[in-house]
């Protein structure tokens, strides 16, 4: 979970790969309108990502042990994710984003920018960041980790060790 750009789709493919376990992006459940307004530099509301957020349940529950990669930026998106699973979310880069520390907004950009043939245009990162709700303090199925720092590997050998996979 995070931002767009923050590396989930990265670090979630090759964490699957590690574990050995299918991974699936979540950015590929969106309904054809999210797309079209993502597309077109319009920001999702809430009402825009609660079906996809339900689409992607369904699948987590239909399909244990997938890696899922997905923004989840709010808790109540994370709640919806969350019902009827046991799932564990990954929050990537966290502290950074929330602070937005100089020239992190740069690199999400850059990496946005750099995806061809993605729907989400770097222009909306900034109604991204606003939306991004610190983990409260009762959603013990989140993890923090920094990922700053360009090794995926290291990364995804810090996910393993702190799920104790």
């Amino acid at each position: 979970m995070g931002v767009s750009g923050c590396g989930k789709s990265t670090i979630g493919s090759a964490l699957a790969s590690k574990l050995n376990r299918p991974f699936k992006d979540g950015d590929s459940f969106h309904p054809p309108e999210n797309v079209k307004k993502m597309r077109s530099g319009v920001p999702l509301t809430d009402s825009d990502r609660f079906a996809w957020l339900q689409t992607i349940n369904v699948f987590a529950r239909n399909h244990p042990g997938h890696v899922i990669a997905c923004s989840s930026l709010k808790k109540s998106y994370r709640s919806i994710l969350c019902e009827h699973l046991n799932g564990m979310f990954i929050l990537l880069n966290l502290k950074r984003q929330v602070q937005k520390m100089k020239g992190e907004k740069e690199v999400l950009q850059k990496r946005v920018g750099s995806r061809p043939g993605h729907f989400m245009p770097s222009s909306l990162l900034d109604s991204q960041l606003a939306t991004l709700e610190m983990p409260a303090d009762d959603e013990m199925n989140v993890i923090v980790i920094d990922a700053n720092q360009d090794d995926v590997d290291e990364i995804v050998n810090s996910i393993v060790s702190v799920l104790k996979l």
